[in-house]
């Protein structure tokens, strides 16, 4: 079996043995994951999702009300829900009052996007050191908020450097990974420190020992936000039916359409064409904000990877194969450094690029305008980094 089949297979053993995913698979056989027994749904169009209970024959009584939702929106978990043919139902008789919005949906699961396969070379693989760049003085320094996973604190990665909410740590399993978790924001925080002497990171842990995150937990994360002008989202996943995340929708237009800010996002590596990942993919939406969203595809120095995912939506391309960077201390790791792929690591190297360009350019959007109107290599039909 070829790396990349080994690191899917391996990944989707883990994913069927978390209790609270469920998942519908599509013709082509590519699943869409969510939590199970929710459903995210617009306040206006809940009554409409109470009559899709009863249809299924559940009671008001099964109807448990979570929180952590903006206003405007209901989370609500009901045992034994079909928690796909509900949200379909909803977004059916909210067309056909004429409500545009995508009114109900499942609560999504996300994956960091080098847990998917890591690319054509399979885990994370011991690499020699690399270099980080030196630090630029306290004052010129940028803020950038990483949503990712916990970070590893016995890493070559320098503490002063970054900021972390959650550090991990823990006993690590044969692949120097603890359940997938542990080295991944190790990782995009090393490519970061190695392109950007101005970037300052805080690492902010929303994805669990799985590599997964709900889309609630995405929203939550992007609630810290406000105080940041660049944020690197090294994950995604995909949807019912393609629609757009009914919260992830309401967060980012929040989020974009106030103040200066920019979201950096990969593109997934599922090789997938044209079929959106998210958010990623609010790049090729007709939102107001999506130019406020750089998707990220990867290239290895040719071409498009062959597992990155691609589509129109994509905005640029950045070096994601065979990268160098931080990772974790561990046997099969002695000295903390690794080669991994994946979107994940193109996208925090488009990220330092936006960084480095702020202070010139004087806000995120002009900062990231200026990086893709510089981007004059080619890797198929993209442009991209070198």
């Amino acid at each position: 079996m070829a790396p990349a089949e080994q690191w899917r297979t391996r990944r989707a053993r883990r994913l069927a043995g978390v209790s609270w995913v469920r998942r519908e698979t599509r013709a082509d056989g590519s699943p869409v994951r969510f939590v199970a027994d929710e459903l995210l749904v617009l306040d206006d169009h809940f009554a409409t999702a109470r009559q899709a209970f009863v249809e299924q024959g559940l009671a008001a009584r099964d109807v448990i009300e979570e929180g952590d939702v903006p206003s405007g929106f209901r989370r609500v978990r009901v045992p034994g829900l079909d928690v796909a043919r509900a949200a379909r139902r909803v977004r059916v008789q909210a067309e056909a009052a004429g409500d545009t919005r995508v009114a109900a949906g499942p609560n999504h699961v996300f994956v960091a996007t080098a847990f998917e396969h890591a690319g054509a070379y399979g885990p994370p693989r011991p690499a020699a050191p690399g270099r980080l760049t030196e630090p630029a003085e306290t004052d010129e320094q940028v803020g950038v908020l990483v949503l990712d996973t916990g970070v590893w604190l016995n890493s070559p990665l320098p503490k002063e450097r970054y900021v972390a909410d959650e550090p991990s740590d823990g006993d690590a399993d044969d692949e120097g990974v603890a359940d997938g978790d542990a080295g991944h924001a190790n990782f995009v925080a090393g490519v970061l420190l190695g392109r950007s002497r101005r970037v300052r990171p805080r690492l902010m842990k929303i994805v669990d020992t799985f590599g997964v995150c709900r889309e609630t937990d995405l929203v939550s994360g992007l609630r810290q936000a406000d105080g940041y002008q660049i944020i690197n989202l090294s994950l995604g996943g995909y949807t019912l039916d393609d629609r757009p995340p009914v919260l992830l929708t309401a967060a980012l237009a929040r989020l974009l359409t106030t103040g200066d800010r920019v979201v950096v996002a990969a593109a997934g590596n599922d090789g997938q064409h044209n079929r959106p990942f998210w958010p990623a993919a609010y790049a090729g939406t007709s939102a107001p904000w999506r130019r406020r969203v750089v998707a990220v595809a990867a290239h290895d120095g040719r071409r498009i990877c062959e597992w990155s995912n691609t589509g129109t939506w994509i905005t640029v391309a950045a070096p994601g194969a065979d990268v160098t960077s931080t990772f974790v201390d561990h046997d099969r790791f002695p000295d903390g450094w690794a080669r991994w792929s994946g979107t994940s690591f193109a996208t925090p190297y488009v990220t330092a690029a936006i960084a480095d360009a702020l202070p010139a350019a004087g806000s995120a959007r002009l900062a990231a305008e200026a990086v893709l109107a510089g981007a004059d290599r080619r890797y198929g039909r993209y442009t991209g980094l070198g």
